[in-house]
């Protein structure tokens, strides 16, 4: 038995829940202050390459079309790619600052996958309102780490970064497999589940 996909979204809520209060956490005492323990600085780096490792299984067992393979695949690669560069960056193995711009790449790679796997409209039902809040929210969101790139210290762009990844994880608990969204169901979406 396959659990509903909504469990699967719920699962990757969390996981970016807990990214996102690293980061704020991180945001809030400091850089210098954060890193005097050696192993806080792999935390959101590690949890963001674990996420897409986690990835792979939802693309084998979970998606039922193409594009739903394409779009995981790619989030996958996203996410590891992403997380591989940040701990190689932490680890000092990667010098150059522009290794930080796999962060915004990887995260708009995301929210354009979100945006191209979603073939229903906006108001169809409940999950294709939240794929499209998503991918959109991720688009924006990757402008966060890209000005990160060229302003590291801005403590203002590392809140609003560390906010948008936990207004992703609220969004992603909020998907349910087939619910009205604002009071629409579309009729070719079928009867809801509850």
């Amino acid at each position: 038995m396959q659990p509903p996909s909504e469990m699967v979204h719920w699962f990757f809520g969390m996981g970016l829940l807990m990214l996102g209060l690293l980061m704020v956490a991180e945001a809030i005492v400091g850089r210098e202050v954060w890193e005097r323990r050696a192993w806080r600085a792999y935390l959101w780096p590690g949890l963001a390459f674990g996420l897409g490792i986690a990835m792979w299984p939802v693309m084998t067992f979970f998606t039922n079309s193409a594009i739903h393979m394409v779009a995981h695949g790619a989030w996958a690669q996203a996410l590891m790619a992403m997380g591989a560069a940040e701990l190689g960056l932490a680890k000092g193995k990667l010098k150059s600052r522009w290794w930080k711009l796999a962060t915004p790449i990887g995260i708009a790679v995301s929210g354009a996958a979100f945006l191209a796997h979603e073939q229903n409209g906006w108001f169809f039902a409940r999950s294709a309102f939240l794929h499209h809040l998503v991918g959109w929210t991720l688009l924006v969101a990757s402008l966060f780490p890209l000005a990160l790139v060229f302003r590291p210290r801005s403590i203002v762009l590392k809140a609003a970064f560390a906010m948008s990844v936990i207004a992703l994880s609220v969004m992603l608990f909020s998907d349910r497999d087939l619910a009205a969204v604002f009071g629409h169901l579309s009729p070719l979406a079928g009867p809801p589940h509850r």
